[in-house]
């Protein structure tokens, strides 16, 4: 009868751990999920802000020239056009470089990783442990969690608690480019497209346009970023507009100083 319910208490207690390290697997790879969701929003934040930036820095340039030379669609397009291309490549051009270097030094931390693995396995293992330890497992369980993952993959293991990294999904250079250079000239369109519009007061068209989209990127970042709307938007419809307003003035002044 006593071994019966002493066998009894240790099912238990081995079912009861089981169900713990299920959880805190389960809890893991919920976080992994997050972490790359994460990484997307911060990818879609990013291409917004390239709209943004393509906003503001041709919509500047447009309507100072428009203010220097008005009526004059040639020059307009010209300066315009010319902003474009030299935003769009100077913004792909620094992610590949930025993203090209992140990109080696995340290689050379898993490159590391693997050595570590393959000469001290065990000290690897007693360092997963460790971390798990201080992300606030019992000792025991943190113990179980590690061995069980160093099973499956040491190196996902170790590259995601300890580098943050995921071997599997490292940030390409090219995409980071071609998204950067898309995003600005989506964004540098709206100016460029609403100053050569043969219309009367298309600077001031161009004007409105250019706050009507600065608005609606503002919102959207905040709404990545889960940060206050209004904010954010008062903050980059100002700076946008004070953009537009100092480079008006400089064509009026160079305007009448050149005519």
């Amino acid at each position: 009868m006593l071994v019966t319910l002493k066998q009894a208490g240790d099912d238990m207690a081995m079912s009861e751990s089981q169900s713990e390290l299920e959880s805190a697997l389960d809890h893991l790879h919920a976080t992994h999920e997050e972490g790359r969701i994460g990484q997307r929003l911060n990818w879609l934040r990013a291409g917004v802000l390239g709209a943004n930036d393509g906003i503001v820095s041709v919509a500047g340039v447009v309507v100072g020239v428009a203010a220097a030379s008005p009526g004059n669609t040639a020059a307009i397009a010209t300066a315009g056009i010319a902003a474009l291309v030299a935003g769009a490549f100077s913004m792909a051009g620094g992610e590949y470089v930025s993203v090209s270097t992140q990109r080696d030094t995340e290689k050379a931390l898993i490159a590391k990783e693997i050595q570590e693995l393959k000469e001290q396995p065990a000290a690897e293992l007693a360092e997963l442990t460790g971390l798990y330890r201080k992300r606030g497992l019992s000792p025991d369980l943190a113990r179980q969690v590690a061995e069980e993952l160093t099973k499956h993959d040491a190196l996902a293991a170790h590259a995601e608690v300890e580098l943050g990294i995921d071997p599997e999904e490292l940030t390409s250079p090219w995409a980071a480019a071609v998204s950067s250079f898309v995003a600005f000239t989506v964004g540098a369109l709206i100016p460029l497209l609403m100053i050569l519009l043969p219309i009367g007061h298309a600077t001031v068209v161009t004007a409105v346009s250019v706050v009507v989209g600065l608005l609606l990127t503002g919102w959207i970042s905040a709404r990545l970023g889960n940060a206050p709307v209004l904010p954010a938007i008062i903050r980059n419809v100002f700076m946008g507009s004070a953009t537009m307003a100092a480079t008006y003035l400089i064509g009026l002044v160079f305007g009448v100083a050149i005519g």
